[in-house]
């Protein structure tokens, strides 16, 4: 018999800005909250609001980037512990970069329909005003000798790869600038309050809402923001990009951030009386060039439309991660992508992007998106360092 892997429910902390309190300036308002505790409170509200015995749950499977410092090791078992859970359940903590917490989410769901799991939680964390971006690396070298004669003269931050793609598609600063300021507006549009799970900090205060989204962007006010990746090096090194455009308005936010998702197979929740909201219909990962190495979703969902036997018109939902405006431009230019159905309730622009919680935040927002519009099916793809990129296929029940 043939198991089904259903999602029967995903929820997220707030999005606030990973931003550490410094000289007399306060942080963002999860600033302050351990990521254990971040995502521990997470695990804790997932759990309850189900009512599941959680001495029942196989494992945990967790996303983390910069697993180092306070997210050192299996991040998602001192959070299972924190929140109180039972000492019986495990937990895995994984780093497929951007893409880490849709990996745990694709993981669990497989593991669910290859019997070794009969329900499974896929989470993710990233505390970035605690851990900045990067931190695992100071002081070393993550490639090595041999990676680094391979592509000598040497890869490049993602800021340069976003350059490149922006160039190779033909998108200028007012088409960039554009896309990010309907970030915005977009969510700020929608009442995420379905899933959103509230946070207290060591204070006692309670956040409840995003942080991240600004009221009052626009086009013509990112414009004035100045490219950040034009340097000396890359302008001698890539003289086909005439025109620097990537700025801090149209990337992704620094953000903190936890989200959690409840998998299990179709029989074990008709077993335990609960109405599975969506299955997982398709998988697929794929690597590409690790200079512009944003482009992997695109071959992505060229592998999970083929498996699936669907055509992009019959996806209701994009949600394509916006590390840059250019990378999800660039996937909805390749498959000439309905632009409504693109992230239609903003993206990490806007709401921001925690790192190694990304994954399972998108695959909340989808799920809920296609809920309030009756899509049936939704697709999500998430660009990863090293040119990799995760892509999943679910189906709303």
């Amino acid at each position: 018999m043939t198991r089904t892997a259903v999602i029967v429910d995903a929820v997220r902390s707030p999005m606030a800005k990973g931003k550490a309190p410094k000289d007399g300036r306060p942080g963002g308002a999860l600033s302050g909250v351990h990521p254990v505790e971040l995502l521990g409170q997470t695990l804790r509200q997932l759990v309850e609001r189900n009512d599941l015995d959680p001495a029942t749950v196989d494992d945990v499977l967790t996303g983390c980037v910069s697993q180092v410092g306070e997210q050192a090791g299996p991040v998602g078992r001192w959070a299972w512990l924190a929140a109180g859970l039972p000492e019986s359940v495990p937990s895995v903590a994984m780093n497929r970069a951007c893409g880490s917490s849709q990996q745990a989410a694709d993981f669990a769901a497989q593991g669910v329909i290859a019997g070794a799991y009969d329900i499974a939680i896929a989470s993710g964390v990233e505390s970035m005003s605690r851990i900045p971006m990067l931190t695992s690396r100071i002081g070393q070298d993550p490639y090595g000798p041999s990676v680094a004669e391979r592509y000598a003269p040497g890869l490049i931050p993602q800021g340069v790869s976003a350059e490149l793609i922006a160039t190779r598609f033909g998108f200028d600063r007012d088409a960039l600038d554009a896309f990010s300021a309907a970030s915005h507006d977009n969510a700020l549009a929608t009442d995420f309050s379905g899933e959103i799970v509230p946070i207290t900090t060591p204070e006692g205060d309670v956040v409840s809402l995003d942080e991240t989204p600004r009221a009052g962007t626009t086009q013509d006010g990112l414009a004035k923001l100045r490219a950040v990746f034009q340097t000396d090096e890359y302008v001698a090194r890539f003289p086909e990009i005439a025109t620097w455009n990537i700025t801090p308005g149209n990337s992704s936010q620094l953000t903190d951030g936890a989200a959690a998702m409840l998998i299990m197979s179709e029989e074990k929740a008709a077993e335990l009386g609960l109405t599975p909201r969506a299955r997982f219909h398709a998988f697929g990962l794929a690597g590409d060039d690790p200079l512009t190495m944003l482009t992997g979703p695109i071959p992505a969902t060229e592998k999970v439309l083929a498996r699936s036997g669907l055509t992009i018109d019959e996806i209701d939902h994009y949600e394509v991660n916006e590390a840059f405006a250019s990378v999800p431009l660039a996937w909805a230019k390749h498959f000439d992508a309905d632009p409504k159905r693109l992230n239609p309730r903003g993206g990490a622009i806007a709401l921001g992007h925690p790192l190694g919680a990304s994954g399972v935040r998108l695959m909340t927002t989808m799920l809920n998106a296609l809920e309030a519009t009756g899509g049936r099916y939704g697709l999500q793809t998430m660009c990863e360092a090293g040119g990799m990129a995760n892509a999943t296929i679910i189906e709303r029940l």
